[in-house]
């Protein structure tokens, strides 16, 4: 099925011990379950999915999920930015900017 939107939200987990965070630690499964919850409860007219995924690879900002098609990575998502994310971006096409990855941090 080709969609709309597709939210990829990190749930990986390191090691205990290792050096970098990573996402899973946090709430990721968290995150994936309210988002799913949430796009289910607006019944959207838009073909919109969010699922788990592995390492996205910039777990030093927090909590990482990326939107495509646009190919945003929002950065340090807490539960409470989820309304704000499918209201603003999934389905007003606006991103939210505050949660936007800025890549001059990157190595």
């Amino acid at each position: 099925m080709i969609y709309d939107k597709h939210i990829f939200i990190c749930i990986n987990q390191r090691a205990k011990g290792a050096e970098r965070k990573s996402c899973g630690e946090a709430h990721g499964m968290e995150i994936v379950d309210a988002f799913k919850k949430k796009l289910k409860e607006r019944n959207l007219t838009i073909k919109v999915r969010a699922q788990k995924a592995g390492c996205l690879d910039i777990c030093d900002f927090g909590q990482t999920i990326v939107v495509y098609p646009e190919g945003i990575f929002y950065v340090g998502v807490e539960l409470n930015d989820i309304d704000e994310i499918i209201e603003q971006h999934i389905i007003n096409n606006v991103p939210v900017e505050r949660l936007i990855l800025d890549k001059t941090k990157l190595k």
